[in-house]
């Protein structure tokens, strides 16, 4: 039973350091945010929503239009994500955010990851103070190419880890 006990341990540890090297590997330069301290992340399951409109060329394309997620935390629902981009708490609090690097997603098939900066907040809850948003771990999402009527909407499913950060 001890050689048992001791491969149980010996693969026991070996994960937890396996784990323990995966959750400190950096972020892509493009969305990493030296310096800024993570108050919250949350998961986050919905679609992108895209809307067929004409382009400059004249062709009908699918273009993105918003985002409609739940946020969750250990798989309770806290709160929701949408058009803005809008991340609203259940506690009230809110931040508003524009895009300022992203990286590429780990499949074609992935949206990419985004370093958002807040530009306006309200409410005095979790989210009160929140800097910088980051989007990472991406599943799903992208659509691109052609569609057949301007005007039709396609929702893709995706989920996605938002990490919440702040100066300081």
């Amino acid at each position: 039973m001890p050689i048992v006990r001791n491969t149980a341990l010996a693969l026991l540890l070996s994960s937890a350091t396996l784990l323990s090297v995966h959750a400190k590997t950096p972020l892509p330069d493009a969305i990493a945010a030296p310096g800024e301290k993570t108050v919250l992340t949350l998961h986050a399951e919905g679609a992108q929503v895209y809307e067929c409109k004409a382009g400059s060329d004249g062709k009908l394309a699918w273009a993105f239009r918003e985002p409609i997620a739940t946020l969750l935390l250990d798989g309770k629902t806290v709160g929701r994500h949408y058009t803005g981009p809008n991340w609203e708490h259940i506690d009230s609090s809110a931040v508003v955010g524009k895009a300022v690097g992203n990286a590429p997603g780990a499949t074609a098939n992935d949206i990419p990851w985004l370093k958002l900066e807040v530009t306006s907040g309200r409410g005095t809850g979790i989210l009160s103070g929140v800097t910088t948003v980051q989007r990472i771990n991406t599943a799903g999402g992208k659509l691109e190419g052609d569609c057949d009527k301007a005007g039709t909407y396609c929702n893709v499913p995706y989920s996605a880890d938002y990490v919440f950060l702040r100066k300081g």
